[in-house]
């Protein structure tokens, strides 16, 4: 049986656009850190990182009320 595919955050141009705001979240030190590796090696900037990744989550996410 040939291995499951793990799922790939693919990146896109921006999918939002115009004005923007600020926000604060506490993160995990080492989740920052993982955020940081990817910023770096991509050469985008951890705000960059983070907004793809919440639009990937917003995209691909299911509600359920279970």
């Amino acid at each position: 049986m040939p291995e499951q595919e793990k799922p790939k955050l693919k990146i896109t141009p921006k999918a939002y656009t115009g004005e923007t705001s600020v926000i604060s979240a506490r993160l995990p030190k080492d989740m920052i850190a993982d955020i940081d590796k990817v910023a770096n090696v991509t050469g985008r900037t951890r705000n960059e990182i983070m907004t793809m990744c919440l639009e990937y989550a917003l995209k691909n996410m299911e509600v359920t009320f279970e």
